[in-house]
């Protein structure tokens, strides 16, 4: 594939995404970022009515998309969308997997289906999405794939299963990029700090989360989907291709 100019607004014409969670917040905000950039974007998630509200945005801005309902802890469901995908539009070059949520407890107190639920979701959901995309992309020779992991990956007091599944997301995302490099898929991590969506702002400890955020950050401020979504789109473009195996810390400079 042809590398173009970086800047080009239709850098992504004629490629395929699929953006898992899309109907949150960071997925809804990085797939419209593909789209504008020349992508058809397949925005899935459990709620098909948030993937579609997302869809119709884009699609209201007169961008190429649609949604489909997807939940990442059956295989079976994978498979079927990926395999939608290509018999619709025979590619698929871009997966973002952008699922996940906490369900935070002191180690001590943690259930077994806190931790189960997060870890299913999380990893092993990121997991199946990547072996079917995989099978399509190595195929090509051609693909990226983009796992959303977090800052938590580095440890969080009262959120053990979410910062394991993290760093499993990271292992795996490595693991991807030496196995798959041959064949021309890219595979990286980028790690979100405390980004602002309405998810967040709902929460009752969202004003101290502000608070230390700002205080912790060397950027002194909450970072916001259109942050993520500018990584995204970078690690989507045919100009990324030697990059493999990284992690983007999207955090406004906090790591630990």
């Amino acid at each position: 594939m042809s590398i173009r100019d970086p800047l080009a607004s239709n850098e992504l014409d004629g490629q395929v995404a699929l953006v898992t969670g899309g109907g949150g917040g960071l997925g809804s905000e990085a797939g419209r970022r593909l789209a504008a950039s020349g992508a058809h974007v397949v925005f899935a998630d459990l709620s098909f009515e948030a993937a579609a509200a997302a869809a119709d945005h884009a699609i209201a801005q007169g961008m190429s998309a649609q949604a489909i309902d997807l939940n990442v802890t059956k295989s079976a469901s994978v498979e079927r969308a990926v395999e939608e995908i290509e018999r619709s539009h025979g590619r698929l070059d871009i997966l973002m997997t952008s699922h996940g949520f906490p369900r935070d407890g002191r180690l001590l107190d943690m259930t077994d289906d806190a931790w189960d639920d997060v870890l299913n979701v999380c990893l092993t959901g990121t997991f199946y999405c990547i072996r079917a995309a995989a099978r399509l992309m190595t195929k090509r020779r051609y693909g990226r794939i983009i796992t959303v992991a977090s800052r938590a990956w580095h440890g969080n007091p009262g959120q053990a299963n979410y910062s394991a599944a993290k760093a499993g997301v990271i292992g795996l995302t490595r693991s991807v990029a030496k196995e798959f490099g041959r064949h021309e898929v890219t595979a990286n991590a980028i790690a979100p700090g405390l980004i602002e969506t309405a998810s967040l702002r709902e929460l009752d400890t969202y004003d101290a989360l502000v608070e230390r955020a700002k205080r912790d950050n060397s950027i002194k401020r909450v970072g916001q989907p259109a942050d993520v979504a500018a990584a995204v789109r970078f690690l989507a473009s045919p100009t990324s291709g030697f990059l493999t195996g990284e992690v983007i810390h999207v955090s406004g400079g906090r790591f630990g």
